[in-house]
């Protein structure tokens, strides 16, 4: 009797303890992570008003016929009834640009695939964000501005359809080697700005034209259970990044999978030799990046290339397969920026480099100002990693930014091109129980 007795005490202080050290979770600058971040219940679309299910309006399932204005109307007639939830039913939908409005929802089901046209002309050209620059450009897919509460759920897809844009982009690429990314118009698949409360759940987002989603100033974000992807071969699916986040805070990304043809997640805000002066602009931080896989992609977790100030940045307890970077800060000799307080803990699987800092200087433009504009990176801490790699520390020493105060904590890697790791780089550079090819670094 008195050890079941001992054996309850010890479990209920055991579950006291957990409860204590998540109530102790921190960012990296100190602060305190709020509730918020462990706070989470799956989206009930019947707690969010009236179901609209668009072929009960007249929308077919027929993938060849477009049908943005019927779907368009759905989502309005939603709106002027005081909200409620748009369903996509199993079948494929063909649209162009589609705009939710405050209290709509977006609910995909099982077998449901919202596919973008191929055409750009089906796709508003507006005041929008692209690459760090509020500008014309075209709508995605999915929009939502100034939508708080906007969930998008379910267990269906949103299919950018990219295939033509792709093969367009590479042949002007081909015949210009030097055109922009914007240059060949292409639409994104989703974009949700200046939204307070928003959840991304369940999906899948693939074939993205361009970036795939995109959140601008953004504020409470939770994506969860997400599967985006566009393919590297046999066509590659340019600038497809997975998730961007542009001037956005508190942020909880979990539970996702992510294969693209470019970074996975990209932390933008802005871009220039006068960014940080900009109001459009603004930094990204309390962003927690939790149990996540990642297959083939340029970097996991890349700061820029459109960025002036991010920071607070965990990324933990994820899975790395194929990728080419796993943390990547791409230092814009034309912009001011500011990366800081940054953790990458718990990581495991493979990838071509660790940790990539290089100077970024595609489409470098100091817009007529003279010298470059210094970049800093500081207070980065990557611990508790067993990686297989080609390149541990994928570095340059550059007089275009200053590196200080990282932390590589206890790290089992296998190198097997570039074993080095250059310490004078990095102004007070720690190593702690770090071994390399079975070489333990001092």
């Amino acid at each position: 009797m008195k050890s079941k007795i001992l054996i309850v005490v010890m479990a209920v202080v055991a579950i006291c303890l957990v409860q204590e050290l998540k109530a102790q979770d921190r960012f990296p600058d100190g602060t305190m992570v709020s509730d918020w971040f462990r706070q989470d219940s799956s989206t009930d679309i019947n707690s969010l008003g009236k179901s609209y299910r668009i072929t009960d309006f007249g929308v077919v399932n027929d993938s060849t016929v477009l049908q943005t204005k019927k779907i368009q109307s759905v989502i309005d007639q939603a709106h002027q009834a005081g909200g409620g939830v748009i369903v996509i039913p199993k079948g494929i939908y063909l649209s162009g640009s589609l705009f939710f409005k405050p209290m709509t929802h977006l609910h995909l089901e099982e077998g449901a695939v919202l596919k973008g046209s191929d055409d750009i002309s089906n796709f508003d050209l507006l005041t929008t964000r692209m690459e760090g620059q509020t500008l014309k450009y075209f709508a995605a897919l999915v929009n939502a501005d100034a939508v708080d509460g906007f969930t998008v759920s379910g267990k269906g897809t949103l299919n950018g359809n990219g295939l033509r844009y792709w093969k367009a982009f590479w042949l002007r690429r081909a015949f210009n080697p030097k055109c922009t990314n914007m240059d060949e118009m292409r639409p994104r698949v989703l974009y949700v700005s200046n939204s307070k409360d928003v959840r991304i759940s369940g999906i899948k987002m693939m074939n993205s034209p361009f970036w795939t989603s995109h959140f601008y100033r953004c504020e409470n974000l939770k994506l969860v259970d997400l599967h985006i992807s566009a393919p590297e071969k046999p066509v590659k699916a340019p600038s497809s990044d997975a998730v961007d986040l542009d001037a956005c805070h508190n942020v909880h990304i979990k539970n996702c999978y992510m294969s693209v043809n470019d970074d996975a997640i990209a932390l933008k805000g802005g871009k220039g030799p006068t960014a940080d002066k900009d109001e459009n602009n603004g930094p990204n931080y309390n962003i927690i990046i939790e149990d996540c896989s990642f297959g083939f992609c340029h970097s996991t977790l890349t700061c820029g290339s459109e960025s002036i100030h991010s920071y607070n940045i965990i990324f933990r307890r994820n899975t790395v397969d194929k990728a080419k970077k796993v943390l990547q800060l791409k230092m814009r000799p034309d912009t001011p920026q500011l990366y800081e307080n940054i953790l990458v803990e718990d990581i495991t699987g493979n990838a071509a480099s660790f940790l990539h800092i290089k100077p970024w200087t595609q489409f470098f433009d100091l817009k007529g100002e003279t010298g470059i504009k210094l970049s800093y990176a500081k207070n980065i801490t990557m611990r508790n990693i067993k990686l297989d790699c080609e390149i541990v520390f994928d570095v340059n020493n550059s007089d275009q930014y200053v590196l200080s105060d990282f932390t590589f904590e206890n790290m089992a890697i296998t190198a097997s091109k570039k074993p080095e790791i250059h310490q004078e780089y990095i102004s007070n550079f720690k190593l702690k129980n770090v071994t390399v090819n079975g070489k333990k670094l001092k």
